[in-house]
């Protein structure tokens, strides 16, 4: 019952970054400090792999592997969004700067055709 509700937190927490997300140095710092604790405990995971195991027994999965598996699902879902939100700041930076330097032009056109 645990791993349900902590799935579905999850997901609620992708659907929020979908639908609010903007870049920010919060985070930023957010996402940097959660990197590093999914290393930390993949560290540990890989020293001692009963833990993960007793932890999967925890919260309600049978196999420590199938607990990882469902954190990979989740992982992967909010790296897909954050990329997404990446490459949309990243279009409409180069659609902004597409016309600015179209009005330069234009403007450059102007004054070069009026002397």
């Amino acid at each position: 019952m645990i791993i349900k509700l902590l799935l579905v937190a999850g997901l609620a927490a992708a659907a929020h970054l979908l639908l609010h997300g903007r870049p920010s140095a919060l985070g930023l710092l957010l996402r940097r400090s959660l990197a590093l604790g999914a290393l930390l405990l993949g560290a540990l995971g890989v020293i001692f792999p009963g833990a993960v195991t007793a932890v999967a027994n925890a919260v309600g999965v049978g196999r420590g592997t199938d607990l990882i598996v469902y954190a990979l699902c989740v992982t992967f879902l909010f790296v897909t969004i954050a990329q997404n939100l990446r490459m949309t700041e990243l279009r409409d930076r180069t659609v902004e700067l597409a016309r600015k330097h179209a009005l330069l032009e234009a403007e450059l056109h102007d004054r070069e055709t009026t002397y």
